[in-house]
């Protein structure tokens, strides 16, 4: 540290040190109505719209210049601010031409104030908690409309991201559905919210899209794996989906080479619908005797043991895993650092928790597009996290590459 710069911090130390001992209520005189977070906020901005004025007039604030063009005053303005409300006094020239960057004409709220309600509405909160939390924490009151406004403001980023263009490749894709409720006429109604997640290249976890339809069906899935190949996938090695009928059909007659993988999570937990609370773990740990099996043939033992167990009490369960085997089974020829991705569907069910928790608050929505906004919102939080591949992911690849010859360009 150079000389300059250790005088200025031992100033900045000797200031702070000046500061609290002179407050009686730290407290209050640092973050109230008052305090002197919003007074040093007002200077700063102060500050830098005085650099913007010297900047367009060419010349210092103590300088003289005759027939130019000089300040002229300011006004003063009242700005939403992520601290509260702030007052500043913007200033003027005397032809009017000067156009203020910071604080733009008309505008009412500093930025990082717009950015702050964007992030509170994607992490489930209603318009009311968020009127609430900036009156209790800023002291500042911010109506519906601009909450609305500020927040549709994202649906242009929602359609770009919606029809942006995606990697060739996939080796990894899996279909779910949300139920959510949108009221429609008057009339609340049950709609389907459709998500693609993917493992890319690089063994990082990516939505593909977000798709609305009235309910979950294989007619409708048709369209989403239609419109995920329109936008550049012309490649995808395994698809996890749920049971549906049909389900399979739509992918396959899209992407003919994928191999169509029954999501084990589905099958288990439509399978515990069926059982009594008092038997569910035993059943659940026969269960997974069969989809945990190292070969096929371990795991139809594995089946045929749970049908003797089981199968005169909850039949159905027995028929369900037969009727649907030849959907189950497939990964049953990867090696384990590949099944560990293809079965393990920790990777949507823990995204759909989140955006299930993000969607509970609100109850029900007025429109498909007020949806759209917060799902949105929610997967932009979640992406922040996704910033390391899969675990073992470059063995996974490997394997992938042995298993799928020519099909992934390494």
């Amino acid at each position: 540290m150079s000389d300059t710069e250790e005088s200025k911090e031992q100033r900045r130390e000797w200031l702070l040190r000046e500061l609290v001992d002179t407050m009686d209520d730290p407290a209050t005189e640092l973050t109230g109505s008052g305090g002197l977070m919003r007074q040093l906020m007002s200077r700063m901005v102060e500050k830098s719209l005085q650099t913007e004025l010297t900047q367009h007039l060419g010349y210092e604030h103590n300088e003289v210049r005759p027939g130019t063009n000089a300040r002229n005053g300011g006004t003063s303005k009242t700005l939403k601010t992520d601290i509260g409300n702030v007052t500043v006094t913007v200033p003027r020239d005397r032809d009017g031409s000067f156009e203020p960057k910071l604080v733009k004409k008309h505008q009412r709220r500093l930025q990082g104030f717009d950015e702050r309600i964007i992030q509170l509405y994607g992490k489930g909160m209603t318009v009311r908690e968020i009127q609430d939390f900036f009156r209790e924490a800023y002291d500042a009151d911010i109506s519906p409309t601009l909450i609305s406004r500020v927040t549709d403001a994202v649906l242009a980023d929602v359609e770009e991201w919606r029809h942006r263009r995606l990697d060739e490749v996939y080796p990894v894709v899996w279909l779910d559905g949300l139920v959510v409720k949108v009221k429609t006429d008057g009339l609340v109604q049950k709609r389907t919210v459709y998500i693609a997640l993917a493992i890319n290249m690089e063994g990082r976890k990516e939505v593909l899209g977000l798709w609305m339809a009235g309910a979950e069906g294989a007619k409708f899935w048709l369209h989403v794996v239609t419109e995920i190949r329109n936008r550049g996938v012309r490649d995808v090695l395994v698809v996890c989906c749920d049971g549906l009928k049909g389900f399979p059909e739509a992918i396959e007659s899209v992407f003919p080479y994928a191999i169509v993988q029954t999501c084990i999570v589905h099958m288990v937990r439509n399978s515990l619908a069926f059982v009594a609370w008092g038997t569910r773990r035993a059943v659940a740990k026969d269960l997974k005797a069969i989809y945990r099996a190292d070969t096929e043939e371990q795991a139809l033992k594995a089946l045929e043991t749970f049908e003797e167990e089981w199968g005169q009490r909850y039949p159905s369960i027995v028929r369900s895993w037969r009727d649907n085997w030849e959907r189950v089974s497939p990964f049953f020829a990867f090696p384990k650092d590949i099944r560990r991705v293809i079965y393990t569907t920790n990777a949507i069910e823990a995204l759909n928790r989140q955006l299930r928790k993000s969607l509970k608050p609100k109850g029900h929505f007025p429109s498909d597009d007020a949806v759209l906004k917060v799902l949105y919102l929610a997967l932009l939080n979640a992406e922040k996290k996704w910033t390391m591949p899969l675990q073992r992911w470059d063995l996974a690849l490997q394997q992938f590459n042995i298993h799928f010859e020519g099909r992934l360009a390494l």
